[in-house]
């Protein structure tokens, strides 16, 4: 072997062994593009803009605006009605002019609108809180999505280095007539399915950074770059410490949301009850007569004058609605429906919160371990074989079958690895929607 050789052997030993030891994105490489630990965007500056800026969260909240505004509408009185007429005698000079004025109370009517309305409100928000607990869920969902795929894209920069090194060592040995060249086409062949492999896995990065702008409010071609990596996502994750038992899921905001819709059927029926009973409006009314006579009479001063008369009256009186036959029976018995339908709602949105915690717990604490497998010696192991294969190879005592082999199978390692991250991730998120968590 001539020294030529042998100072490419070195180097390419010892640029696979750095490139397989890093496991953070190399200067040039895809990944870097994606993650940047300094200026990206961290997961709470994400949740927070979502919170802030999605555009359908900003749409619901007008919801508590508008229930407000039927509050508002609930609590003012009904107008009074004022009615004119005017009759005139076609050929003579009779002329009658009337003013009416209607004032209805409204006695029992007006707590049970108010009642309703306010109940509506408590109800929007709470509609608001679990809207604002599913986006957060939904944009740390994402955000994992994209760390886990910048990871995998991460790898594959690493072993696309690696080997770019080892063709470029091999394709100098088979010019020094140290190896045949159907070894550097085979590496050559590797090489270039891991570059398709790498453009493939950039495109699916870009795919799931536009999936969490589209959550944040950003438009797709806003740039967007994220600063935690899928392991400093599962670590910080695994020092969050959540409540131990299910009693918050109990205080979700969707159970709060079906319990505020009891409470509205509730409202809703004291408005039928008090819709049924009777109710007063206050009248009034003055009219002015002018009318006379044909004839002529003797006035006061003896003398002859027209018989004609101005004449004022003035009405007042009470109208009372006898709630005989119609006590709204019919809205009365459809309330007490909605009530019942709202009282399963209710417990249904119980079941279903009791039985997520459950199951997120059980797939959280699995998740651990799966992850708690791999962080031991496994990947570090799988380096190392990876390496010394490298090696052996090297030394003419393997195989580049044996290279390709250990290759492939430490990025099976890897990506099981990534798996196991975002598995460990999304199920301390599911736990975290589960409980109510927005944080």
């Amino acid at each position: 072997m001539t020294t030529r050789v042998i100072l490419f052997t070195l180097a390419g030993w010892i640029g696979l062994g750095v490139a397989l030891h890093a496991q953070t994105s190399q200067p040039g490489s895809l990944a870097s593009r994606y993650v940047d630990p300094v200026l990206g965007m961290n997961l709470q500056d994400a949740i927070v803009r979502a919170l802030e800026h999605e555009p359908e969260l900003r749409s619901a909240r007008t919801g508590v605006d508008v229930a407000r505004g039927m509050r508002q509408q609930a609590e003012l009185q009904p107008n009074p009605m004022v009615s004119f007429s005017q009759q005139e005698e076609p050929s003579g000079p009779d002329r009658q002019t009337r003013v009416e004025l209607s004032l209805p109370l409204d006695l029992f009517r007006k707590a049970g609108r108010v009642g309703v309305a306010e109940r509506e409100i408590d109800a929007a928000r709470f509609v608001i809180a679990d809207r604002e607990r599913l986006l957060a869920a939904d944009v740390r969902t994402k955000y994992g999505d994209a760390a886990a795929a910048a990871r995998e894209l991460s790898v594959l920069d690493d072993l696309f280095a690696a080997a770019s090194k080892q063709h470029a060592l091999v394709a100098a040995r088979v010019e020094q007539g140290a190896t045949p060249p159907l070894e550097r086409d085979m590496l050559r062949i590797e090489l270039q399915r891991l570059e398709s492999e790498r453009l493939l896995q950039s495109g699916a990065v870009e795919r799931a950074l536009i999936d969490l702008k589209r959550t944040l409010g950003m438009a797709a071609d806003v740039p967007l770059t994220i600063r935690d990596d899928l392991e400093q996502l599962v670590r910080q994750e695994a020092g969050t410490v959540l409540p131990v038992d299910s009693a918050p899921s109990q205080m979700r905001p969707d159970v709060e949301a079906a319990q505020a819709r009891v409470q509205v059927a509730d409202a809703q029926i004291e408005r039928a009850q008090r819709d049924g009973r009777f109710d007063v409006s206050l009248f009034g009314m003055y009219m002015r007569m002018d009318a006379g006579f044909p004839q002529r009479a003797f006035g006061s001063d003896g003398g002859l004058e027209p018989i004609r008369g101005v004449f004022h009256y003035v009405a007042a009186g009470a109208a009372v609605t006898v709630p005989l036959r119609d006590r709204n029976q019919g809205s009365v018995a459809a309330a007490h429906a909605q009530r019942a339908g709202a009282s399963a709602q209710l417990e249904a949105a119980r079941l279903t919160a009791q039985a997520e915690v459950a199951a997120a717990r059980v797939r959280d604490e699995h998740a651990r371990q799966a992850v708690a497998v791999y962080t031991s010696d496994t990947r570090a192991l799988a380096r190392q074989n990876l390496n010394v294969v490298s090696q052996t190879y090297e030394l003419g005592r393997a195989t580049v079958f044996d290279v390709l082999t250990e290759q492939r199978r430490y990025l099976d390692v890897e990506r099981a690895f990534t798996t196991a991250l975002r598995e460990a991730y999304e199920a301390r998120q599911a736990l975290r929607r589960a409980l109510g968590d927005v944080r």
